[in-house]
């Protein structure tokens, strides 16, 4: 077990870093190559303990917990392309500047913040670790504490293979996170809640700290009639009730063409079934809601509407089932705030024109979904909606794919990381302009004369 790091020692821990940082050692090729082996390494050494913990906090099945290893495909793709990311790129350099060449140089930013979330709380916190040591910084971590086995499972890991002085995490309440916060960061990547990210945002600019905010939204999930129904009830519910219905891309409710609406809902109740079984609550491939809290904010929900199925709610394991509802209408309490959990509701349009005039009257989702083998459909929702991402005939498997970036935007979030975004949003391209010594023209300098002028106004127009 590792010494907890305590509010009142955080910034000497800072200072630690800020003064490692500062010797150069991280911005090394061949170092930042050894940590991400390193990191690889204790990962797969601690995929029984991060599987077991995950499970402890969540109650998730193994399978949807090994999603949680995808850090390792980043790991891998970072150590293939690392050397591609850090070149120099030449740019051409205007008539003015000539004799002279220009190149952009990505360099490490300093020292970084990363706060995790409880509903992923391995991946989304190590995944963006990558793409720091990557770029070459110290990182301290902050996972959630509603996850407290898994973060104890990184604080050991994490002490186990790096320095304080290099990587740290500090586990803690939210008066930890306040502390942490107060403090001047050289980035700050948040996963979370849109209140929380604004709390974030605000600590941030006291310091005028850039930030990643990863937040969500209400994802919305439209479905055509020209569409494979068994295919997409099976590819909705998966990607709705994964975690428990706990992930932040899950469509967040269901805006399904009226005159195939009937078929879809047969399908949607029969893939549940399919899946978890005629009682959701025995099923060992069903996890459970993160705290009470959270539990009591989603069964006030099961009275908007029409139970289709599920609706069973027990406290004490914190389990809710699968739940559809019907007869919802925009103004429902359901509709005013993302989910997060799992219960979706079902909406009806006629014109496909509706549907995304009732999207776009709400904030930019984390998520768009739609299902149509209708090309021309498909490009007008693509190019009349704005969205952090887009999925066309399936859900959440754009989050999985390291060579997309991933983020929101507009409320839904700022910025993006995963793979070679994660290594941009770490580090900053420096613009570098060098002139030899060979010429040196006049007509820049004063006394101005109107041939000078002409000559600007030529190389500026060139």
């Amino acid at each position: 077990m590792t010494a907890q790091i305590t509010p009142s020692t955080i910034p000497a821990l800072i200072t630690a870093q800020r003064d490692f940082f500062a010797t150069g050692q991280t911005k090394n090729y061949d170092f930042r190559v050894t940590q991400l082996q390193q990191l690889q390494q204790g990962i797969q050494d601690r995929e029984e303990a991060i599987i077991a913990a995950i499970y402890a906090d969540l109650g998730r099945p193994a399978l949807e917990s090994y999603f949680e290893m995808a850090p390792l495909s980043e790991i891998k793709l970072a150590l293939k392309q690392l050397k591609n990311w850090i070149k120099p790129q030449k740019v051409a350099v205007g008539l003015g500047a000539l004799p002279g060449s220009g190149w952009i140089q990505p360099e490490p930013l300093g020292i970084v913040l990363i706060i995790g979330p409880w509903n992923y709380p391995f991946q989304l916190i190590i995944s963006p670790l990558v793409g720091a040591i990557a770029a070459g910084n110290c990182v301290i971590l902050k996972p959630s504490e509603h996850a407290p086995h898994t973060s104890t499972v990184v604080a050991d890991m994490i002490s186990a293979m790096f320095p304080k002085h290099y990587i740290a995490v500090v586990e803690g309440d939210v008066a930890t996170s306040q502390r942490l916060l107060a403090e001047k960061f050289n980035h700050i990547l948040f996963t979370g809640g849109a209140a929380i990210g604004r709390a974030v945002m605000k600590a941030a600019a006291e310091h005028l700290t850039p930030v990643t905010l990863e937040l969500g939204g209400k994802s919305p999930c439209i479905v055509d009639t020209d569409i494979h129904v068994e295919h997409a009830a099976r590819r909705i519910v998966w990607g709705k009730f994964i975690n428990a219905g706990q992930t932040c891309v899950a469509p967040d409710y269901l805006l399904i063409h009226r005159t195939i609406k009937a078929d879809l809902l047969t399908y949607l109740q029969q893939a549940i079934r399919d899946f978890y079984g005629e009682n959701p609550a025995t099923s060992p491939d069903y996890g459970r809601i993160i705290h009470q809290r959270h539990f009591n904010r989603l069964t006030a929900f099961l009275d908007n509407g029409h139970t289709v199925i599920g609706g069973q709610a027990n406290p004490e394991t914190r389990f809710i089932a699968p739940t559809l509802l019907d007869n919802i209408t925009w103004d429902d309490p359901i509709m005013q705030d993302e989910i997060f959990g799992p219960i979706l509701p079902i909406l009806t349009y006629n014109r496909l024109d509706d549907a995304l005039a009732q999207v776009n009257a709400h904030p930019k989702p984390l998520a768009l979904y739609f299902f149509s083998r209708n090309k021309q459909k498909q490009q007008q929702v693509l190019s009349t909606t704005s969205s952090g991402g887009a999925c066309i005939n399936d859900t959440v498997l754009q989050f999985t794919q390291i060579t997309l970036p991933f983020g929101g935007v507009g409320q839904s979030g700022i910025g993006s990381y995963h793979g070679k975004a994660s290594f941009d949003t770490f580090s900053h391209r420096k613009s570098i302009l060098k002139k030899g010594f060979w010429v040196d023209v006049s007509f820049r300098y004063a006394p101005y004369t109107t041939r000078g002028l002409n000559l600007v106004k030529r190389i500026i127009t060139y």
